[in-house]
């Protein structure tokens, strides 16, 4: 079970991201989920210089650019020479700010040219019984897998993202049958792309109003792979108590969770 908390923009002062820190790598070490924090771009060397944990960094974002005259741009190189295991990519805050399946692709490419495995978010922004939103997520994973090789098809890792979902409490957020269905819909769409042995391997995670209350029950028998939070990670009382939900022998192995150093 992988869980990434994306920090946003929620953490402010270096006293808390210290703190929060401390806080994922004493779960790191007591629990059987492998932790990986998405902190603020200022904050990655901060956190890197003093990690002797099992914690892995991600970044948030990533530029497509290769460097040099791109002020404000954090490059694939950067976060590579900072030890950035992992890169969020298509976010959907990131793309209401106009970014598009194109950047979404560039990025993505960018990632791995540097072995940063990059977090691809997809998910639509509402639902609708004649099932249109299905075919929009074709759309973003074709545009995602479409320019990639088999090899890096693998090295992907997806973010179900329902944008309808996130900020509702977990009585109106996705419901466990529905996330098996989502996850079932999703490996068999990936079967385009990759062999049916792929798609069962490759890892999926899920973000959407993912609560202490409800994270055991959208992890047990989902096959889901793991959660992608986001202000949850930000509270150090909540994010422990929804690691701690999800401490059960089933609901926290996973044979197919293989993380690149």
């Amino acid at each position: 079970m992988l869980i990434v908390g994306n920090w946003k923009a929620y953490v402010e002062s270096q006293k808390k991201a210290k703190t929060l820190f401390a806080t994922a790598k004493k779960l790191a070490l007591t629990s059987r989920v492998k932790i990986a924090l998405a902190v603020p771009g200022p904050y990655i060397g901060l956190l890197s210089s003093q990690n002797r944990s099992k914690v892995l960094l991600a970044a948030q974002d990533v530029s497509v650019s290769l460097g040099g005259a791109t002020t404000g741009e954090i490059t694939a190189a950067v976060l590579k020479d900072l030890k950035v295991a992992f890169v969020i990519i298509g976010h959907s805050e990131r793309r209401a700010m106009g970014e598009t399946n194109e950047i979404v692709s560039e990025k993505i490419q960018q990632a791995l040219a540097h072995g940063i495995t990059p977090i691809v978010c997809i998910g639509e922004s509402e639902r609708d019984i004649d099932g249109t939103y299905l075919a929009f997520l074709r759309g973003q994973l074709h545009a995602i897998f479409q320019t990639l090789s088999q090899e890096q098809r693998q090295e992907i890792i997806l973010a179900y993202e329902p944008i309808w979902a996130i900020g509702k409490n977990a009585a109106n957020a996705l419901s466990p049958t529905d996330l098996t269905e989502m996850i079932l819909y999703i490996r068999k769409m990936l079967v385009e792309y990759v062999t049916e042995m792929g798609a069962e391997k490759s890892i999926i995670l899920y973000g959407g109003s993912v609560e202490p209350s409800n994270a055991s029950a959208l992890a047990k028998d989902t096959g889901v792979d793991g959660f992608l939070l986001g202000h949850a990670s930000a509270d150090a009382d909540i994010f422990t108590a929804l690691v701690k939900a999800l401490l059960i022998p089933k609901v926290a192995s996973s044979a197919r969770l293989k993380i690149r150093p």
